[in-house]
């Protein structure tokens, strides 16, 4: 069968839907699918152009030997809404344009929600092709934009919710990273198929080695290296661990001189968190994005990952993909996300600590709780989650379960064309 998968993002970048679509194209290659790729020039997290991609309009390379198409992208230099929206839009019209002069034919279409305006391109795809669409979500737009006060414009979101329910009425399949999107989903649209397609973690990940010279920056003797990596973004509500930081300072000033908070990537909120952290005094330490495989040497030094979001009611269905790779590497979590994740990773698994979204203090007692912890029962929290997410979150198998269902649902079914 012939597959694209369109998708705004895609590696070199690193991120969730990145990790996920590149190793759902390599298992659908291994099922002796042909998979393409229709994406953009790779700017994510920056929003700045990779230097090998820059004054490029189009592209065709091979990543993991699988065809990649890249078109154009505009990157604002204001980070304003509009501008934002028009990035998005640029993608759509670029991916359509560039559909348009190849006219290829494809079965299948999977595209990758948010953003979701991609979905206009993805429905003129499929139709054009006469191909079934799969849509992904991994995240519940516009509703998410709206409540995170993002978008507040009703003359922006009547449209954007107008387009959701067309996508998700036309589409063959809708694919949902976590329960409560699916649920939500279910809830408002009962006639939707949908499929829980969760994120996941890759066995790769476990060849890799220690970066052995990062511990000797920020991991002295006795003491807790506490590492969030990830994108610095208003969903994610980071100011909350600086607070907890301070208010450790404050009250247990000589533990505070035993935990080491490392932030790992870049972000809209990078700039305004330095800021606050330099005005706060807490000594957290930033450093870059670093590809996938460096990032995971540096995560292996860690004593706990701090995994935060917002406390917004959507959320109570949200699993940060974050949190898969830190127990793969029997690494415990200090869990700021309620609900779902919640439930799994910290009732089921005990993998962790949980503490309510947003209140510092609670954080604070996290961190102080792993640094008094003896070394063994951080070890067991970590052996717990390694255990749970090896039986319920390898991706191999994800993507196994996923391919077995279409087939199931007749998706890969032989073709008359």
């Amino acid at each position: 069968m012939n597959i694209l998968i369109l998708t705004q993002y895609y590696p070199p970048e690193i991120g969730a839907p990145q990790n996920r679509l590149s190793s759902l194209a390599l298992s659908l290659k291994r099922d002796k699918h042909n998979v393409e790729i229709l994406t953009t020039m790779p700017n994510y997290p920056k929003k700045e152009l990779f230097k090998k991609y820059r004054n490029l309009n189009y592209l065709e390379e091979k990543i993991n030997n699988i065809k990649i198409t890249r078109t154009s992208i505009y990157i604002p230099k204001n980070k304003r809404k509009l501008n934002l929206l028009l990035m998005y839009f640029s993608f759509v019209f670029s991916s359509i344009f560039q559909f348009r002069i190849k006219n290829k034919k494809f079965d299948y279409v999977i595209c990758e929600s948010p953003p979701l305006f991609l979905g206009i391109s993805a429905f003129y795809l499929s139709l054009r092709s006469k191909a079934k669409l799969i849509f992904n979500v991994s995240d519940l737009w516009p509703e998410s934009a709206e409540r995170l006060g993002i978008i507040k414009n009703r003359i922006f979101l009547f449209p954007a919710y107008f387009l959701e329910w067309l996508i998700y009425k036309y589409a063959f399949l809708v694919t949902c990273q976590t329960k409560g999107i699916l649920n939500n989903i279910n809830k408002r649209y009962p006639k939707v198929k949908t499929y829980w397609f969760p994120n996941g973690f890759d066995k790769s990940i476990l060849k890799s080695k220690r970066d052995k010279y990062f511990p000797k920056n920020f991991k002295k003797k006795g003491k807790k290296l506490i590492i969030y990596g990830g994108l610095l973004g208003h969903a994610q509500g980071l100011k909350t661990i600086l607070r907890a930081k301070k208010w450790i300072r404050k009250n247990y000033p000589s533990i505070n001189k035993g935990l080491e908070i490392v932030f790992i990537g870049d972000g809209p909120e990078k700039d305004d968190l330095q800021k606050s952290n330099q005005l706060m005094g807490t000594n957290v330490t930033f450093l870059p994005a670093d590809i996938k495989s460096k990032f995971i040497s540096k995560l292996r030094n860690a004593d706990a990952c701090i995994i935060p979001l917002r406390k917004l009611d959507i959320f109570k269905g949200a699993i940060p993909s974050k949190i898969f790779d830190a127990l793969a590497l029997g690494i415990p979590i200090i869990l700021g996300v309620d609900g779902e994740a919640r439930e799994l990773f910290i009732e089921k698994a005990n993998a962790g600590i949980f503490y309510e979204p947003e209140n510092h203090q609670e954080l604070a007692k996290g961190l102080i709780k792993i640094y008094n912890n003896k070394n063994l029962e951080n070890k067991i929290l970590g052996k717990n989650g390694k255990a749970f997410v090896f039986n319920n979150f390898d991706r191999d198998h994800l993507n196994k379960k996923l391919i077995n269902h279409l087939a199931e649902k007749n998706c890969f079914a032989n073709s008359n064309r």
